[in-house]
């Protein structure tokens, strides 16, 4: 089977089970999200697949969400900085995931970009988590999705070798 069509049918498969898990009772209950997984999914293939790909999404994802997390809970605190809070919060927090990037297993700045923004999302969409109930559901939920990435490509690479 050419390649492209085995990523479609396994990345296509597979999205109709992520989906489905995602809305069992135990996950709704625990706020994953499986949007957040999505995001995780993408993030493997764009940081190289394969395990280091599963690795660099898991890691940075989370990282990214731990100061996502705290930029939060920053711009909190700064509230005499009125409308400028949130953006200085930001700032720093963004700040912190590019000198993070000195350090190897935090070097896919984009990935922890992205978690920096699925734990912000879950916590401004009014969803009523707080900030320190956010990062477990959220790194939960990347953990998920690197997972799937991993899986799909396993999936199509078995199907383009049967197809050999």
């Amino acid at each position: 089977m050419p390649r492209l069509i085995a990523l479609t049918v396994s990345v296509g498969v597979l999205a109709v089970l992520a989906t489905w898990i995602f809305g069992l009772d135990p996950l709704v209950v625990a706020k994953l999200q499986v949007w957040q997984a999505f995001i995780a999914w993408g993030c493997h293939f764009h940081s190289g697949g394969g395990f280091t790909g599963s690795r660099n999404t898991v890691l940075c994802m989370s990282f990214g969400a731990l100061v996502g997390m705290a930029a939060v809970m920053l711009a909190g605190h700064l509230g005499g900085l009125g409308s400028l809070a949130a953006p200085i919060a930001v700032g720093i927090g963004a700040s912190v995931i590019v000198l993070a990037s000195s350090v190897s297993l935090l070097a896919v700045i984009p990935a922890s970009v992205y978690g920096f923004a699925a734990v912000a999302g879950l916590i401004l969409l009014g969803t009523g988590v707080a900030p320190e109930q956010a990062i477990i559901p959220t790194i939960l939920s990347v953990i998920i999705g690197a997972i799937f990435g991993y899986v799909s490509e396993i999936v199509a690479n078995a199907l383009t070798k049967q197809g050999a």
